[in-house]
């Protein structure tokens, strides 16, 4: 890992968690295929991703409690109540 694009990544992102974070899903991304959006000299998909994140080329936001991932509010459950003995029909 390059510590200059540490370095400036963190001016960008100043919470170390929420850096790690942002940083693996988007070298997670960058191996399953994406295309970087920008050059970098290093091959190390931290390096590249910690590079777009201090070009501002990444940014993040945080979800609302039972929110699902597409974004959309979570199904609500059906509650019925199973019948203690199964019918005969």
């Amino acid at each position: 890992m390059n510590n200059s694009y540490l370095a400036r990544a963190k001016k960008v992102i100043t919470d170390p968690q929420i850096l790690s974070v942002v940083a693996a899903k988007r070298a997670k991304q960058l191996a399953l295929g994406a295309r970087p959006m920008i050059k970098c000299d290093s091959e190390n998909l931290i390096d590249v991703a910690l590079l777009e994140i201090a070009e501002g080329l990444l940014s993040y936001e945080f979800g609302t409690p039972g929110e699902t991932a597409s974004g959309l509010p979570p199904m609500p459950e059906e509650h019925s109540e199973p019948s203690a003995e199964p019918s005969a029909e």
